[in-house]
């Protein structure tokens, strides 16, 4: 699929594209796409003033959110494989043309897709507003209305942090990502981004494999803006969950690759680094929980009396919108969600509406769900191969650094998964 991306006064004609896509605008016709429109806005408005670099960062980011979402898996040969190539605007086309090599690689990681990209001028970078704010925060750390975003906020602020919270706004997280960044530590600032890409002819449901660049962008972009970035600092922005699930280890053999998300892996922060630093952007991606699994995060929080009242309000659902805004209680994430509760406190002090809430019950709903019947038989074999020969080629890549450390968080991970199971008599 050929995608062009550009701002809306650049002339689409002069480019062979399967879809146009206009960046930072609103769309001419019903055939084309757009994406960051309101995003663009929002930025004005607070009068920010991020590093150039990270204007074009953001524009590559925007730009990949609306082919994934415009790309049919279904069209592919093999049923999931999607071919992009797509011609981005940017400021400063030189330097990205030079660095695809590290893009398109991170890109193949994250989608599993193949990727060419090309760059061209025209980008829709803002000149610096004549007076500009520049948040006095002295890091970064993104929000998301999850539980482990919520742990890692209420541990940066008791450790003496001032963090920027920034946050993809998502139906359904809004009010709690505003309600949370009033909650932690006295209150600390936030700002809420959304990216509002549109395609004509999406998918049902639409592949989001590759917004994690999104999320990570919209933090780098806002660590640029900071005083302390201005002043030639360095800011690290935190990243934050747990080990077991930035890993994501395919329980069984026919998840590897299509059902395992890939957001926080080692890979992809190592890649993204590797860019960041060829960008010249003075930002440090850090995940402070890599060798935690959820139960420990929770166990370990810095205030439990907050953590008590609040962390049942959090979602980690990854059909969250698909039930009504309700956590189903069967996928992958809201398993270690609930093993995380119970190795915390034990059942009761888990409060979540779950829909499908007795795992036990022996039909295709519950217990014979594939993610429920994936997680039992990954612990069982886990048991049988050990943990090294379970896990697989998960950790095989020169870039994953601690390799037997994170092995061990994903085997604490899985066991935390074993004995909720148990608890409820999940065979």
């Amino acid at each position: 699929m050929k995608i062009t991306c550009a701002p809306s006064n650049f002339n689409f004609a002069t480019i062979s594209s399967d879809l146009n896509v206009v960046l930072y605008g609103k769309k001419g016709d019903p055939s084309q796409g757009s994406v960051g429109a309101t995003l663009k806005d929002t930025i004005i408005k607070r009068k920010l003033s991020p590093a150039p670099r990270a204007w074009d960062l953001l524009s590559l980011a925007l730009s990949i959110v609306s082919a994934d979402l415009a790309g049919h898996r279904n069209l592919s040969p093999d049923g999931w494989t999607r071919e992009f190539e797509i011609t981005i605007s940017v400021a400063d086309a030189p330097f990205w043309n030079a660095n695809t090599a590290i893009i398109e690689k991170l890109l193949v990681f994250l989608t599993t897709d193949r990727w060419t990209l090309h760059f061209i001028e025209g980008g829709d970078a803002l000149n610096p507003p004549p007076k500009a704010v520049m948040p006095s925060e002295d890091c970064v750390v993104l929000l998301s209305g999850g539980l482990d975003s919520y742990i890692g906020a209420i541990d940066l602020m008791a450790q003496g942090h001032r963090p920027l919270a920034v946050s993809q706004i998502v139906r359904g997280d809004a009010d709690k990502q505003k309600s949370f960044a009033k909650q932690i530590g006295g209150g600390m600032p936030l700002i809420q981004l959304n990216h509002n890409a549109r395609a004509p002819n999406m998918e049902t449901p639409a592949s989001q494999r590759a917004r994690s660049i999104v999320f990570l962008t919209y933090g780098v972009f806002a660590a640029t803006t900071l005083a302390r970035y201005h002043e030639g600092y360095d800011v690290t922005l935190y990243v934050c969950e747990n080990g077991f699930i930035a890993i994501n280890p395919p329980l069984t053999g026919s998840r590897l690759g299509s059902l395992s998300t890939r957001t926080t892996h080692p890979v992809v922060i190592a890649l993204m680094q590797q860019l960041l630093d060829a960008a010249g952007l003075h930002v440090h991606i850090i995940n402070p929980y890599r060798f935690k699994t959820k139960g420990e995060m929770l166990r370990e929080c810095a205030d439990q009396a907050l953590l008590n009242e609040y962390a049942s309000e959090t979602t980690s659902c990854g059909r969250y919108k698909q039930y009504g805004y309700k956590h189903c209680g069967r996928c992958i994430p809201c398993l270690v969600r609930r093993a995380a509760f119970y190795a915390w406190k034990g059942g009761d002090i888990d409060r979540t509406d779950y829909k499908f809430k007795d795992l036990a019950r022996k039909d295709k709903d519950y217990a014979g769900f594939d993610d429920v019947r994936s997680a039992s038989m990954g612990v069982t074999e886990c048991h049988e191969v050990g943990v090294s020969r379970w896990i697989g080629a998960t950790l095989s890549s020169d870039l994953v650094q601690d390799k037997e450390e994170l092995k061990q968080t994903v085997e604490r991970g899985l066991r935390e998964i074993e004995i909720f199971f148990n608890s409820l008599g999940v065979q």
